[in-house]
Parts: C-alpha cells; structure tokens; sequence
C-alpha cells in the first residue's frame, strides 16, 4: 500500500473493497477506458468524487476486459440507479490510433503505457454489452468520445458520417462536457424515482425522443432544429451547414435547444450549463483526491499520462481560442471559469507533501497557459455574444487581457515553502500580451507577464503553437498572424540573453490542415529555415469529430462561407506535406526536390535544400 494511505481512500473498484465500506450494492458505477488514477486532472475521478460529496455510493470499473465471458462486468452487478460509461480521457480512436491510420503500440493512460486494454469506439462497445447484462438500468455516456459524438459527425477512420453515438450505443442519455453539475442533477432526480426516459429538462444533455412525445417545453428554451442525419448524408454541403449552428449555440451564454432526427427519432440537445463561478470549480478541485493512481497498479509499470501531470495543477477550464482543429472549446466552453488563488494553492501545498516531489512544478496552466481570469468587461455584452473566438479575426474590444492576476498567482506559488520552480508547460497564446494595447496599463502588464515568465517559468524549452504562417491557412486555422510569433521569439531571445539563460523556444506546426498545399508547406519549410528551427516532431492533421477543421476536410465545404476548401485527403498527400518539415534531413532532399518540381517551383528547392547535387536527377 502507498505509503500513508489505506485502500479506503480510494473509490472502490472492486467487491472487497465495497465490503471494507459494508456496502451491499453501489449507486453508480463509472465505466471508464482509463486506468483509475485518483487526480482532478482525470474525468472518472471528478465525477465519482463529485457524486460522493452529494451523497451517492460510487464504484469506478476501469478497463474491463470486453474480450473474455465479461467477468469484469458481471463482478460488482448493477447499480441502484445507472452506470455511468466513459472512453476516458481521449476519444478511443484518437487513443488507439496515428494520423496515419496506424495502430499505436502504447496507452499513455494504462499501467506501463501498454495498448490493448480498452476497445475501439469504447462507449459503443461498452454500452452494449452492459444493455445485453443489465437490460433495465439506465447508461448514461460521458466524457471527450460521448462529448464529441453527440450529434451526426465524420468519423476518421471508419471514413463514415455516424450518427449521434446514442444510437448505436444504446445509451439512454448523454452528458456533454464538463459534466459535474449535470451528473449530481441527473442523479437526484433519478434517485427520486424519477425514470430517465422523462428526464427532459437538465441542461447539457442529449437523448432520443420518439415523434409521439416529442412536443415539450423547457425552461422557456427556445428550439433549432438542424439538418437530419439522413440529409447530410445525402448533402456534405447540408451537413457543413448543421455545424455552424452546433458551434454557435455551444459558445452562446443562453443557448437554444437543438433536435436532429435520425431514423425514425429525435435527437434532442439540451443548452449548456451557464460558465461556472469560482465557487463552484473550487468545489471540484478541492475534493478528498489522492492524486495517485489506485494501489492495484504498483506492480504494473508507472502510467505515462499521470507522470506527465502529476506535479502540475489546473488553474482554470475554457479557451477562448476557437482555433479550428480544437475540441476544447467543444467539451469545456468558450468562456473561463477560474479558480480561487486559495484553492490552486492549497493544491500546490499538497503536491509538496507528495513524499517523490523534488520542487519541481511542472506546469500551473490549463488548455491554455494565459487566460486566467480572462472575461468581459462588461458581461451583459457576452450574454448575446455568439462568436466562436473572442480573440480571432481579432481581439473583443470588450475583452479584458489583464495578466496581472495571473503574474501574482506565480509569485505567490513559487513563494510556497519546499517550491523550488515553477514551470510553464501548457501552451501559451502569445497573442495575447503581443498584440497592441488598448491602454498603457495593459501594455505595462503585457511586457512585465513577458519578463516573468521567461525569466522565471521556462524548463529549458517553451512551447508555443504559432501551427503556420500562411496567412490563407491561419485564417482557415483561426490563428493569429505569423509576425505575432516573429515578435515573441524576438522577445524571448532578447530576455533570455540579457539573463544569460540558456533557453529555447519550441515551435508546433501542423502539416496536411485544409486549406493548406503542397507550396504552402514548402514555404513554412523554409520559414522554419530562416528562422534556425528544425522540427523533430511534428502534427500531421488528424480529423477528430466536432471541429471547424474536420467538417471542412471531410464536407469540402467552410460552414461558415459554404466556399469550397482543398484538403489533402489520401495518406500520399498527408506523407508529402509532413515531408517538407524534414527538409533537413539528406534522405528527404531527393524527394523534396521531385516534388517542389512536380509543382515548378524549383526556385524554392534552391533556398530550401543544402546541395544543388539533386537538381538535375528530378523525375
């Protein structure tokens, strides 16, 4: 047993730990892909510890085996009042495999980082078998798979549109999002008896309704009923239609209720949650967690995803981003809900009791590393906002980019007793403190939250997402200009020098995004060049469901302009775009050349490529 801990301290996954509780029978319990690791940075654990603070006995049931005779599920029975089914913390399919199609031989959020111990599209496969186990309890689907599949969607790798993942689950309601409220709701009102089929007006779910009790009305919501599954798969053009009012209505504060049919039902969204306040995201964090994976994982090899985080803390959820290629604002919402100075640091003072903590935090961010605290000014004014970024095309002039909470919060941390450093590991928009100030005080802010954190916060290497810098292809990305970038290594490179830090930036760009060719990436090849930069690893697009970017791939179409966009589409074309990253490498020089000449654009081969030896060998 981990040192000053008893098994107790865990939620129960198993029947003997339910007996050393005396419990006869569990109120809920959480089906997850993911091993069990008992931190605020893992779902399964929020919302079981959530629920436990309101009263409910829950048991999590993670990574049962589907393969066998389903002994994993059939161990514990059924709960009191539903199961609750989640793929984990990545979409299975994202988890399972590369851009390329290929398998991946590891799971960052399994013991040893072994593949192999969760199904593809887990929330199907898992809720079916549970139906076939346990016809009459109710299913209730969470998490980033469910989140991201509540609606008609293209599917990557199957390289189908599926319908909303109610359907061929089974399930009988869904939870999007960042579930906390929604799931303490759902779970007093059914614990009131209350069956889930007549459960029509908690906000933040989705479930299917047959025509005849279709016709209701909720919390004076206003209804949008988007294109039918079976229209966009008849129409990609129809189909890039339905996601400009998906995404509008998510980032929307007072959202409507969106209804798709699909066969001979009806899919019915419910609004989003209003952002949560400080009060109630503190209540999250500030649960009885371990921040350690379960006990029954010691002899089976550390897991990776929980290395990676376990010295760091989440200080709020949210990104006003909206880039193109992103789930976040999808799953967790455009507006910031930060937490209290108070409970991030009392999160701090409890990794230093950690008995292998060294004085290292690794990262004291969120989806994005800058935006704590970020709002409105003047919040009547997000009430009837509907954008999908606050920053892109440019920046809400009611938007307040005030960094100085955040520069004293990292004060303050690295002030705790037994903190040697704090490190900045989330990406950080410099966007956001590069831009022109509006006021002198702001600008006096900008360039101050510049100097601390790369004085102070950088572990040796910073990571920042410039992705390109084609302007067509940032717009299409919804990414600030590339000079943005040029302006902030600038920056970095002059601080570090003048305080002899030995530091560097490091640059992500993604290969293959729609709207991006082959010269654009030669272009961003040779920028990268200029610019002393030689990527070692790189993102070559992948489309994963509910973004702007894989509509675009899959329809062909922008939903915003209903305009024809290029995709690279074949694994060919993917594996000629990353290529050009390479370009330093001399295997690649033939074939960057056969193909900057297939395009006649020879001009850039002799800037780009270090020998004119290949010039005269092209096919």
């Amino acid at each position: 047993m981990i040192k000053n801990y008893k098994i107790t301290d865990w939620l129960p996954t198993t029947l003997k730990e339910m007996e050393l509780r005396s419990w006869q029978q569990p109120d809920i319990i959480i089906v997850s892909g993911d091993a069990y690791i008992d931190h605020p940075g893992f779902g399964p654990a929020v919302i079981g510890r959530i629920l436990e603070k309101n009263g409910f006995k829950v048991v999590i049931l993670p990574q049962p085996n589907w393969r066998d005779d389903l002994r994993d599920f059939k161990k514990i029975g059924k709960p009191r009042l539903f199961f609750g089914v989640t793929a984990g913390s990545m979409d299975s399919m994202v988890n399972h495999y590369t851009a390329a199609r290929r398998l991946r031989s590891d799971d960052a959020y399994t013991p040893g980082g072994v593949a192999g111990f969760r199904p593809d599209y887990a929330c199907i496969v898992y809720s079916k078998i549970l139906k076939n186990l346990y016809p009459d309890t109710p299913i209730v689907l969470g998490g980033i798979e469910a989140s991201l599949r509540r609606v008609t969607h293209y599917d990557y790798w199957s390289d189908t549109l599926k319908p909303s993942i109610l359907i061929e689950s089974g399930a009988d309601m869904l939870v999007y999002g960042m579930g906390e409220q929604t799931i303490v709701e759902l779970a007093n009102k059914i614990n009131n008896d209350t069956k889930i089929n007549e459960i029509l007006d908690i906000p933040q779910t989705a479930f299917l309704l047959t025509k005849n009790n279709l016709q209701f009305e909720v919390n004076n919501w206003k209804t949008i009923e988007i294109a039918s599954h079976e229209q966009c798969l008849k129409s990609k053009k129809i189909y890039a239609s339905n996601f400009k009012i998906i995404e509008e209505e998510s980032n929307k504060q007072q959202a409507n209720r969106i209804i798709q049919k699909i066969e001979d039902k009806f899919l019915i969204i419910n609004p989003p949650n209003p952002v949560m306040s400080e009060k109630l995201i503190d209540s999250s964090f500030d649960l009885p967690y371990t921040r350690l994976p379960h006990p029954k994982y010691e002899k089976r090899g550390a897991i990776p995803a929980y290395e990676m985080i376990k010295f760091s803390v989440n200080i709020h959820r949210g990104c006003f981003g909206g880039c193109a290629f992103c789930t976040i604002s999808a799953h967790q919402g455009k507006l910031i809900s930060s937490r209290s100075e108070a409970s991030i640091l009392k999160e701090l003072e409890k990794i230093v009791q950690m008995p292998d903590f060294k004085g290292y935090i690794s990262d004291l961010g969120g989806p994005s590393a800058n935006m704590y605290r970020m709002q409105g000014n003047d919040l009547s004014v997000c009430q009837k906002c509907k954008r999908y970024s606050c920053i892109f095309p440019s920046t809400c002039n009611n938007l307040n980019t005030n960094h100085k909470p955040l520069i004293e919060l990292y004060k303050k941390a690295a002030r705790i007793n037994g903190i040697k450093k704090v490190f900045i590991g989330s990406g950080v928009r410099y966007d956001l403190f590069t831009a022109k100030s509006r006021t002198e005080s702001l600008k006096g802010c900008y360039d101050e939250y510049a100097k601390q954190l790369i004085e102070n916060h950088v572990s040796g290497r910073l990571k920042v997402a410039p992705e390109h810098n084609s302007d067509t292809v940032l717009e299409i990305m919804r990414k600030p200009s590339f000079r943005f970038f040029e302006e902030f290594k600038a920056k970095f490179e002059r601080i570090s020098k003048n305080k002899g830090l030995n530091q560097q930036i490091i640059p992500y760009f993604i290969s293959s995004h729609p709207g991006c060719d082959l010269t654009d990436m030669a272009l961003l090849a040779l920028e990268t060049k200029y610019l002393g930069f030689k990527p070692e690893q790189v993102q070559d697009f992948t489309p994963t469901p509910m973004t702007l970017a894989t509509e675009i791939y899959y329809s062909g179409y922008h939903p915003y302009t209903l305009k024809p966009i290029f995709s690279a589409k074949s694994l060919a074309q993917k594996k000629e775009q990353n290529l050009f990253f390479f370009w330093y490498k001399q295997e690649n020089h033939q074939k960057i050349y056969n193909l900057l000449k297939r395009l006649n654009r020879e001009d850039l081969a002799t800037k780009l490529l270090p020998s004119k030896k290949y010039f005269n060998k092209g096919k």
